[in-house]
């Protein structure tokens, strides 16, 4: 259905090996454009301005040094990117290397550096003494001197290689690309109030509705909501059953669909559109779930607050980036649970997401790994302070209450926790300085 195109993007934003693939292909193509080259110039190739003359031995000392080191450093270069995943997955979250596989300069770099050694592999090759087959040198001095070119350019991607990652495993740049790719989601999912349609009641229908099941297992990464609400036909009604970022398990109902088909054939056409309009896969992604940015730096504030790792300063960074990836909600509403096209076909969400249930997401589980630390704790009704007090446009009601809830539930968590008074005494007052209207 018109799901692939999404689905193949996103396959490809998250191959480490499509771009690589691409450069070398490119390289092929460059050698072989550039020994035509050397075999029209001839002999004239060294008068050409700015050249530099090869012999045989030197070309081919130039070409198989620069294929040699390039492809040791193209081994060094995996192995330093999946120390880093592997470091970004226990230090982090396992969640967390997600973007990591999404990183267009790792791809790149391996990609210059496996291009530049397959270049000279080919230009190696045209490389012929006099002793060989025809009887004379044959030295492509032009290809050998882009083939140097390369192998400066390949030295320097591998400085910047390395930088790059040193610097995309601190945790500030890690937790901004989270930030920055969740709070994409958001935008191009979640309307701007003034661009959401009216809202519509649901529906209600006395007769049975044909249940669709799914016919595969898989995380929901996808959903086509124009083709789903087309799987009912003009004037019927489709109940989503489950949601984007849910994980979906063979047998289970995808849909209810009124009216009900009226031969076995229709049902079965019904339920094939149906199910085309949901794509299920192996990992929950984040194109369509901005949740699921929320549900990774959650992840990396519990880790950074466990026991093993005890990094409470991280999970101040976690909260604080939740707090943002919120306020661009607050500035926009949900997706709305009840939609209508043009032939009258209604689309039922029965899990669509909330203000509420984001605030939920975002602070639940990260207050309860707060008790034993009255910092976190802190922090916590810091940053839901703060989207309380936001404006232009200010926050929700729905959310207001719902931070309002989880800021009493921090205080009750951390009187409940096994410190001293005087901890006690820093979580209430920093509750009562930030929820004033909210004491007793």
């Amino acid at each position: 259905m018109t799901l692939w195109p999404t689905v193949l993007v996103e396959r490809l934003r998250s191959n480490l090996f499509v771009v690589p693939v691409v450069f070398v292909v490119g390289a092929v193509a460059l050698a072989a454009a550039m020994i035509a080259i050397d075999d029209r110039l001839g002999p004239a190739a060294p008068d050409l301005p700015f050249f530099v003359s090869s012999t045989v031995d030197s070309a081919r000392a130039i070409l198989t040094t620069v294929a040699t080191a390039t492809i040791t450093v193209a081994g060094i270069a995996f192995s330093i990117s999946l120390l880093v995943i592997q470091m970004a997955s226990s230090q982090y979250s396992p969640r967390a290397v997600h973007g990591i596989f999404r990183d267009n300069t790792n791809k790149v770099i391996i990609g210059v550096v496996v291009g530049t050694f397959t270049y000279c592999l080919i230009v190696l090759q045209a490389v012929r003494s006099e002793t060989s087959e025809g009887g004379e040198d044959v030295v492509p001095n032009l290809s050998v001197l882009v083939g140097l070119v390369l192998g400066v350019v390949a030295v320097l991607a591998i400085v910047a290689f390395i930088n790059h990652n040193a610097h995309s495993m601190e945790v500030s740049e890690l937790l901004q690309d989270l930030t920055d790719q969740a709070v994409g989601a958001v935008r191009s999912t979640w309307p701007l109030a003034e661009d959401a349609p009216p809202p519509l009641p649901e529906p209600r229908h006395e007769a049975e509705g044909h249940v669709v099941n799914f016919d595969e297992s898989g995380w929901i990464q996808y959903v086509d909501l124009d083709d789903l609400r087309a799987a009912a036909g003009p004037g019927g009604t489709v109940r989503f059953e489950s949601g984007v970022g849910r994980y979906a398990v063979a047998g289970v109902p995808l849909c209810t669909i009124w009216p009900h088909p009226p031969d076995p054939d229709a049902a079965a056409t019904t339920a094939t559109i149906a199910r085309g309009a949901v794509h299920t896969g192996r990992a929950r992604t984040i194109g369509q779930d901005p949740a699921y940015g929320l549900r990774q730096l959650a992840d990396v504030g519990i880790r950074a607050l466990s026991a093993g790792i005890d990094d409470p300063t991280t999970a101040q960074d976690a909260i604080f980036h939740l707090a943002a990836i919120l306020r661009e909600m607050h500035r926009r509403v949900p997706p709305p649970p009840v939609t209508q096209d043009e032939h009258e076909s209604t689309l039922v969400l029965s899990e669509a997401a909330d203000q509420a249930s984001m605030v939920e997401l975002a602070f639940e589980e990260l207050r309860r790994s707060a008790r034993p630390h009255p910092a976190v704790s802190v922090y916590l009704l810091e940053a839901m302070s703060l989207l309380c007090r936001s404006a232009d446009p200010p926050a929700p009601d729905d959310a207001r209450e719902a931070l309002r809830i989880q800021a009493g539930l921090v205080v009750a968590e951390a009187d409940a926790a096994d410190v001293i008074e005087t901890d006690h005494e820093l979580v209430r007052a920093a509750h009562q300085d930030r929820f004033p209207d909210d004491q007793d």
